[in-house]
């Protein structure tokens, strides 16, 4: 077997489901399976993975065993001559593994891969492509310096700023939201480490990987949407203590006594900071509730919606939209066939976006994927990035609109 897709589920039922949907369709002529681990899930995953996906293997855990520990189940079965750890908030390209195990196949000395990623507003995520966490980089990280400097090899060397996002590169760190393994590696270095229950897995197998002499690769050549932050929660006080445990956890086993303290020294005082920024933040939003004019934003009810799909994806995305009582905002239809341009019904096609995007001030498009592909959506994206528009995706059968900000669900 070429392939095994491993992915674990926390309390993302529709994440899962669409990224599922994708990862299906993607493995076109692969030899593949895929193994979705459940960590004790309470919104309906189990009952929607048993319904909709029988032939996933599917393992149910009694409680939440953590990141590492359930990959690691996955990995004990796992037949694919590599392993994906995949997470569930993501969505591939159609030819994503075609083209990532053809690289790997020409490369003997790599032992682990990772590519372009992509939020759901169509932006680069720059954890694609990391260095190591030693004190320099995590002090230059927590002052700011990296953000004054991004594309400084020294001042940026956490997310090696230096290094072009469009050009395939070897790398120190490869992120766990998509991390392809080569098996007969993992077979010499062992697998995750459970000591990590989330966060820093990631950073600790990269490191043992290049140990080994062997190489880890940021791949330019495809992406994936990755909506970060809807598998796990990364704007809590509570997130950032869990991640900088983790670092001090990959520090203390793999860096000496005095590098170890200079990063506790520096961590601490960035945990001992965000703690009190976050604090002021409540506060300030306390007294603008209470003491000052409140700020107008934009609602659910008002923004202007349009959805790009055919007459009968469309006709569905209005019934979810009605059922979440949002269908005031909702504009118009766009049809995805980039040949036509006009068609009754329809404010335009998919080709005409840009311009009925302006005409029409609109705030937020829903792509539905089935017929589009998410290449092209991720293409289009890209044109309109110098737009404020929040996207949202939409897959066929499916009940849930997805995206980084909101879900809408019927």
């Amino acid at each position: 077997m070429k392939l095994s897709i491993i992915i674990v589920n926390y309390n993302v039922k529709h994440y899962l489901e669409q990224c599922l949907v994708s990862v299906i369709k993607a493995l076109n002529k692969i030899n593949a399976e895929i193994i979705v681990v459940d960590n004790n899930s309470t919104d309906g995953s189990q009952q929607m993975l048993a319904q909709k996906f029988p032939n996933v293997h599917s393992i149910f855990n009694k409680e939440n065993v953590g990141f590492s520990k359930a990959n690691n189940q996955a990995l004990e079965i796992a037949k694919g001559e590599y392993n994906l750890l995949l997470n569930p908030d993501t969505l591939v390209e159609d030819d994503t593994f075609q083209k990532v195990l053809a690289f790997m196949d020409t490369k003997p000395d790599a032992g682990g891969l990772g590519i372009k990623l992509i939020n759901g507003r169509g932006k680069f995520l720059p954890e694609s492509k990391r260095g190591f966490p030693t004190p320099t980089t995590a002090f230059f990280r927590f002052s700011g310096l990296s953000r004054i400097f991004p594309k400084s090899k020294l001042f940026n060397k956490y997310h090696l700023g230096n290094l072009d996002q469009d050009k395939t590169h070897e790398v120190e760190v490869l992120s766990g939201a998509f991390m392809l393994l080569r098996k007969s590696v993992l077979d010499k270095i062992g697998f995750l480490d459970e000591a990590f229950f989330m966060y820093g897995e990631d950073i600790d197998l990269s490191y043992r990987i290049t140990k080994a002499g062997y190489k880890n690769y940021y791949y330019s050549e495809t992406r994936i949407i990755h909506y970060k932050g809807e598998s796990t929660k990364k704007s809590s006080i509570n997130y950032v203590f869990v991640f900088y445990k983790a670092m001090l956890i990959f520090a203390k086993k793999h860096f000496s006594k005095k590098s170890y303290k200079s990063l506790f020294f520096v961590i601490n005082t960035a945990i001992y900071f965000k703690a009190l920024f976050a604090l002021l933040l409540r506060f300030a939003g306390f007294l603008s509730a209470n003491l000052l004019h409140p700020i107008k934003t934009r609602t659910l009810k008002n923004k202007r919606i349009i959805v790009v799909g055919t007459e009968q994806e469309c006709k569905h995305i209005q019934t979810i939209l009605k059922d979440y009582k949002i269908q005031n905002g909702f504009i118009g239809n766009i049809t995805p066939d980039i040949t036509i341009k006009r068609h009754p019904g329809f404010l335009g096609s998919f080709a005409q976006l840009k311009d009925i995007l302006k005409i029409y001030r609109i705030d937020e498009v829903i792509f539905c994927t089935n017929n589009l592909g998410l290449e092209n959506i991720l293409n289009k994206m890209s044109e309109l990035k110098s737009l404020a528009i929040d996207y949202k995706f939409a897959q066929e059968k499916s009940f849930a609109i997805l995206g980084s900000n909101t879900t809408y669900t019927s």
